[in-house]
Parts: C-alpha cells; sequence; structure tokens
C-alpha cells in the first residue's frame, strides 16, 4: 500500500464550509460490518446505544493561537503560536511574504521578531507577555479549506470542551449537543472523558508515497484511572473521533486493557496498524484524501472497505470535512 492508494475525488461543493445552525440535525451514515448501510440524523445515533455502553469522549478546548498583523514594510502576517518558549518567546508557524531571521511584526499594541528558524518553525520573541495578549486579540485556527471567516470560536468548540490546549477541534464531537448527551446518560450509557491536544501536525500533509516513513508531532494526552476503568469494563465501547481512538491505542497495553496515565504520544495509526482496543462502534467525520486521519479510519475496517463508504457518502451528497457530517462504523456483534 501506498499513500496514492488512499486518494478520492471530492467536489468542491462537498467540503462545508459552516457548522450547522442544530449541530444534531447533521447527517449519520449508519455503517455496519455486514454491509448493511443506513442514513439517518446524528441524533438518532442515540438508538445505537444501549444501557452499560460506554461513549469515549475528548474534553480537549481549542485554543486562541492565531495572531495577524503586518510586516514593517504593511505586508500581511499570520503567526499561529504552537510552543511557548518562555513568557515572551514562542515556537510558530508564520505565513507571510518571505519570512526569515531578524523580520520584525507588528500587532495591535506589541511586536515581535524572528530569532531562529527550523524546518518550517519559526522561533518568535515579542516585546510583551502575549498570554493575556492572546486571550483578548488571537484567533482559532480554521482549516485552510474552511473560507468563511465568520466561524466564532463557539461553533469550533464541542459542548463538552473542557480542558484548554489544542490547536483544532476534535471534530467528530462538534455534532452532539447537551440535550443529546442527556439522552444518552438517561438511556443509562456512561460517558469516559479522555483528552488529547491536537497539535500542528494535523494539519501537515504526508509527503511520501511511502506513508511510513511520516511522522506524527507529539501530542499531550491524558485517561484518568476512572475513564480507564469504565472503558475497560464497558459492555459495548463506542469512540468519538480519531484522537480520542489515537489516545485509546496510546495507553492500550497488547491485551487491549486502557492503562491510565498521561504523556506525549506521536502513535501513527496506519492501515498496517492492529486496533488492540475492542471497539463496537466508531464515530469519525469524513476526512482528506491521503491525510494521516482517513489512513487511521482505515486501519479500523481496511483501506477498500472505508473508500467504498466514502463513495457512497459522496453519491449522497454528505458533507465532508470538518464542519460536515459524519459516519458510525458498527460490529454486528450485539
Amino acid at each position: 500500500m501506498k499513500l496514492s492508494d488512499f486518494d478520492y475525488n471530492l467536489p468542491k461543493e462537498l467540503i462545508s464550509q459552516s457548522p450547522l445552525e442544530k449541530r444534531a440535525e447533521s447527517r449519520l451514515l449508519i455503517a455496519y460490518k455486514s454491509g448493511k448501510i443506513e442514513h439517518k440524523k446524528f441524533h438518532d445515533f442515540v438508538d445505537c446505544l444501549k444501557k452499560d455502553d460506554v461513549l469515549v469522549i475528548n474534553e480537549t478546548k481549542v485554543i486562541r493561537c492565531v495572531l495577524e498583523g503586518k510586516k514593517e514594510t504593511g505586508i500581511y502576517a499570520r503567526i499561529v503560536l504552537l510552543k511557548k518558549i518562555d513568557d515572551l518567546t514562542y515556537d510558530c508557524l508564520i505565513k507571510t511574504n518571505h519570512p526569515r531571521k531578524g523580520i520584525k511584526m507588528f500587532f495591535d499594541g506589541f511586536s515581535g521578531e524572528i530569532i531562529t528558524q527550523d524546518n518550517g518553525i519559526f522561533t518568535v520573541r515579542f516585546d510583551k507577555k502575549i498570554d493575556l495578549i492572546a486571550k483578548k486579540l488571537a484567533k482559532v485556527l480554521l482549516p485552510d479549506y474552511v473560507k468563511n471567516k465568520n466561524i466564532s470560536e463557539e461553533q469550533y468548540q464541542t459542548v463538552y470542551s473542557k480542558k484548554q490546549g489544542s490547536l483544532a477541534a476534535p471534530t467528530a464531537g462538534l455534532h452532539f449537543t447537551k440535550n443529546l448527551l442527556e439522552k444518552i446518560k438517561k438511556k443509562g450509557i456512561k460517558i469516559a472523558k479522555i483528552c488529547l491536544h491536537v497539535s500542528y501536525g494535523t494539519f501537515l500533509p504526508v509527503s511520501s508515497e511511502d506513508f511510513t516513513k511520516h511522522k506524527m508531532e507529539k501530542e499531550y494526552f491524558e485517561i484518568s484511572k476512572e475513564s480507564a476503568n469504565l472503558i475497560n469494563h464497558a459492555n459495548r465501547l463506542f469512540v468519538v473521533g480519531t484522537t480520542s481512538l489515537k489516545t485509546l491505542e496510546t495507553c492500550a497495553d497488547k491485551n487491549g486493557k486502557i492503562i491510565a496515565r498521561n504523556g506525549f504520544s506521536d502513535l501513527f495509526i496506519t492501515p498496517k496498524y492492529k486496533i488492540k482496543t475492542k471497539i463496537h462502534g466508531f464515530i469519525t467525520n469524513f476526512h482528506l484524501p491521503k491525510s494521516t486521519l482517513l489512513l487511521l479510519v482505515s486501519s479500523f475496517w481496511g483501506r477498500e472497505e472505508v473508500l467504498k463508504l466514502y463513495e457512497i457518502a459522496i453519491k449522497e451528497k454528505y458533507r465532508f470535512y470538518s464542519f460536515g457530517d459524519a459516519m458510525i462504523m458498527l460490529d454486528d456483534y450485539s
């Protein structure tokens, strides 16, 4: 298998540019391993659940990390804050013409200067502490394919987001509402809360046809003893999103038992990887061609099966990517 085997053609009009006002009204493709397909609304997901099932969600919260300003020449400059080095210094991504060491950029009430550059990452030293400034002036980082600039921060957060630190939303979770979660709890389903902060690596393309050579950026994760216990004693396990699946696999022993811990994961899940966690239902959005996320989803059921589901979704005009619709991949055992 090579990277081009995970390509597919998507009409541009199916790339969703904004979320639905009523999140749970998004469409849900329900796929059973036997081959049965159903087309529902996301709020119908509750019908897939039984008492004592466990639903795994990622509590990460998207941080404001994008600063927009100008260079001394007046040219537009955008900084994405990736990692804090100290109170004045950050590793960043920079979008402007010819960024290089010594270039100064000016924002509303403060400035920053590029002091080093390494493999596309720039270290910038600011003239003021920007933690508080960033909270007031910065924006969340939306994917480049989202051309709608009127997306609010609230629209790019899950309703259960709690722990700040993510550069991108765990988008499968964007379909849930507080009302839907209440219905799920009332049905006797337990919710296991875990956390993985999405790094900028999720935006990076796989550059080699031999995708096994791709290196994932480290991402912080944590699973508490309480959540690990819920997951390990689940009647059936339902996992919301690629970030949750990655976290479970990072913490799973060889028998699939989840070990409570925290740290940094650079696990790269591809179709060559064997999923250890026993999962009954996997909920995910429709991802970009040749992306690490599509490779991950293909590890769950296999490349051909997943791409067939994508063909169905395209034919049925599902909405794709971060603000798009969702699918759930279900095992047939009860």
